[in-house]
């Protein structure tokens, strides 16, 4: 244990800088003389790091001697003596270490871990996955040794046949992938270029955990409901403190995070604005949740904003609870609220359905005990499980800037273990974890999955919503900050908004649905045209209704059908101009209609449009094989007698042995006596090569055939 004074001369800074170093990152003392802890001098190291990166601007350098010797060997030992408590009444539980002699091999082992997961991260699982033994995998510049290792051959074989086809190599030189298609091929075996994730769009991209590796861990779970249906009192009620007196008006202005213990177990909540002009804020917790609890008033009923938290919790695909609040009140009216979820497709358990429904009172706590047990229970059910031991990653919940310490950022750890010093991408930015700050304002070393934190060291500030993710150094955080930012900007710069024809043309796997937000001037015609697009029979499409309501078109509408892949269908409604301008900036399309038999022409169209086209084969061509001539530049070429039809380049063709079809492609030259030729027709000789084809044999039948759509 060493104090103030002690440190300063450690690290060579007077007794004034490291005071001054103390303020800013919030260590409290009294003098020179106030003992530093272990996370003190962890938290007043890694603020030196950053200062003598700036200064002396070799980051990797001193990452690997400064901060990787001193700081992770502090985080380490502290992690592995230090249990954490995160109970409001308790912030450390410091544990005296059996020896202060420093757990070297400890902290390799955990290094070197970490790097090998890393290494290995951006191998796609489906790459992984290939374990055919007739298929080769190609890397980007392989050598003709690597090659010959792979097909099981000696090196100097594949020389050889390199000169038979005009290349002159060695064993070391590298070989092109359509030459190495043609080595391959005449073991009858198949090459494929292997496919790497680009790492800079982590979003994209999973990495395949092993089963031994994944944990349980707690559940993040979203409150949603009308504004002053009581979210917030209820997060109160659960933490034992009082968040919601230091709300401006008694409304949440900005997404919160907390964590707190029940039963020995961890849950993680998001809590949301109810007001309407949070809408996007609610559609962003919705998007990071794993349960939503939708909180209503028993005194009020299902209000126009319950029933868009209840589409935001619908479109995002997770559970969903609801909490009856304010069960105390004289005027409560339970049934009411239960007939009302259950017209917006919440059916109660106890009337037949799957919706957990809890009867709560924020207030006098009564019921809380049981929502929390029922929200254990559906995370048991559904086995959120997750990985420590890699590099973090996870979501921005809130971002601000702070005029002291500049940006600032609530984040979400969704997978992997965020250190103190982390290096870490978020969006278009980087920087290096700097402090980091549990939901109790406490200063922690280190973060697991399903925790929020609060994070400083980021070179700008964030939008929420973002992903982030941890690297290897700073050097590399920067440079694919660099690049997801120049691939934002040509984003921006070819942007165009999504049409109706464009949204209907995604073609995916399986079934196809249609999202639809769908608003009306009146009930009768909300469900007039609701009926009519259900009747709607397309085999293998369908429609979607996220949202059908009420009303003009509003903002709200156009957050849910941007963050849904949704179109908006107004029947008897306009659009607001904010609403008009917001569909226009993000792409959303909008379309108007009076006439139902109108609407039910457009969908089922564009709908017709999104299957699949069907089609019949059609032979147009064959040829026998009767002679094979080989050339050092071209390779193989077949000498074929024109059974029947026409036969012309490019066109799709197969072998077939013995009647067995052997190879599928197109065809690429064609050949009549010297010439090089577009097509030749029955009963003429001519020369054959078939695209990345080497394998012909007399006899061979080559038929050519086209393709052509089934009109429906």
């Amino acid at each position: 244990m060493m104090n103030i004074e002690d440190y300063a001369l450690d690290v060579g800074k007077s007794v004034e800088e490291i005071k001054a170093l103390c303020d800013k990152i919030g260590i409290t003392y009294q003098d020179e003389a106030t003992p530093l802890d272990e996370t003190d001098i962890i938290l007043l190291d890694n603020e030196l790091q950053d200062q003598e990166d700036y200064i002396e601007g070799d980051i990797e350098d001193l990452e690997s001697k400064l901060y990787e010797e001193e700081v992770y060997d502090k985080a380490e030992e502290l992690a592995m003596n230090t249990k954490f408590d995160l109970d409001n009444s308790t912030s450390f539980e410091k544990v005296k270490p059996k020896s202060q002699k420093k757990n070297d091999s400890s902290k390799k082992d955990f290094m070197k871990e970490r790097k090998k997961i890393y290494k290995h991260r951006e191998k796609l699982q489906k790459n992984e996955a290939i374990n055919d033994s007739n298929v080769i995998l190609y890397k980007e510049g392989m050598s003709v040794s690597a090659l010959a290792s792979l097909l099981d051959v000696a090196a100097v074989e594949l020389v050889k046949k390199l000169m038979g086809l005009g290349v002159m190599a060695n064993i070391n030189q590298s070989v092109d992938f359509e030459t190495a298609e043609i080595l391959v091929a005449d073991y009858n075996k198949t090459l494929k270029k292997e496919e790497t994730a680009d790492i800079s769009n982590f979003e994209n991209f999973e990495i395949a955990d092993k089963e031994e590796d994944l944990v349980e861990r707690p559940p993040v779970v979203t409150i949603m409901g009308h504004v002053d249906h009581g979210k917030t009192t209820l997060l109160d009620a659960i933490r034992k403190s009082n968040v919601a007196s230091g709300e401006a008006g008694g409304i949440t202005q900005a997404i919160g995070a907390y964590s707190v213990s029940c039963d020995g177990k961890m849950i993680t909540f998001i809590d949301t604005p109810g007001h309407a002009a949070f809408t996007e804020m609610r559609a962003r917790g919705a998007s990071i949740t794993d349960i939503v609890i939708i909180i209503v008033a028993a005194d009020d009923g299902v209000m126009p904003q319950t029933k868009e938290a209840i589409d935001h919790a619908k479109a995002a695909g997770v559970p969903i609870i609801v909490a009856i609040n304010k069960i105390d009140k004289p005027e409560a009216n339970i049934e009411r609220v239960m007939t009302g979820l259950v017209e917006n497709g919440l059916t109660p358990e106890e009337w037949g359905g799957d919706v957990i429904v809890n009867k709560i009172s924020a207030a006098t706590g009564e019921g809380i005990n049981e929502l929390l047990e029922n929200i254990l229970l559906v995370a048991e059910m559904q086995e959120y499980k997750a990985n420590p031991a890699r590099y973090a990653s996870g979501v921005v919940v809130e971002a601000k800037k702070n005029s002291k310490v500049g940006s600032i950022a609530t984040l979400l750890i969704q997978n992997g273990t965020l250190r103190l010093g982390d290096p870490i991408v978020v969006g278009t930015i980087y920087g290096k974890v700097r402090t980091l700050k549990n939901d109790l304002g406490q200063n922690i070393v280190e973060a697991t999955p399903s925790m929020p934190v609060e994070v400083t060291g980021l070179n700008d500030v964030p939008n929420a919503g973002d992903k982030f993710m941890a690297f290897e150094s700073e050097k590399q955080a920067k440079q694919i900050a660099e690049e997801r930012s120049l691939r934002a900007r040509e984003k921006d710069s070819n942007f165009s908004g999504m049409t109706l024809e464009d949204l209907f043309g995604r073609i995916q796997e399986g079934v196809k649905e249609i999202n639809v937000v769908l608003k009306a001037d009146v009930n009768g015609s909300l469900e007039a045209v609701r009926h009519a697009l259900e009747k709607i029979d397309v085999e293998g499409v369908k429609i979607n209704i996220i949202r059908g309501a009420v009303g003009g078109i509003t903002e709200s509408d156009i957050v849910l059908a941007r963050a849904s892949d949704a179109i908006i269908i107004g029947f008897n409604v306009r659009a607001n101009n904010q609403a008009h301008d917001d569909a226009k900036e993000f792409g959303v399309e909008i379309r108007t209609y009076d006439i139902i038999y109108k609407v039910v022409e457009d969908m089922e169209a564009a709908m017709i449009g999104m299957l699949d086209p069907e089609y019949e084969e059609k032979v147009t061509g064959k040829l026998e094989v009767r002679q094979i001539f080989k050339f050092s530049k071209v390779g193989l070429i077949a000498g074929c007698h024109v059974l029947t039809g026409i036969v012309r380049n490019n066109e799709k063709a197969r072998i077939i042995r013995d009647d067995v079809v052997v190879y599928n492609g197109a065809v690429n030259t064609l050949q009549h006596e010297k010439d090089q030729v577009k097509e030749v027709k029955k009963d003429m000789d001519c020369g054959i090569t078939l695209e990345n084809c080497q394998d012909y044999k007399e006899g061979d039948i080559i038929e050519i055939y086209d393709l052509v759509e089934i009109k429906r």
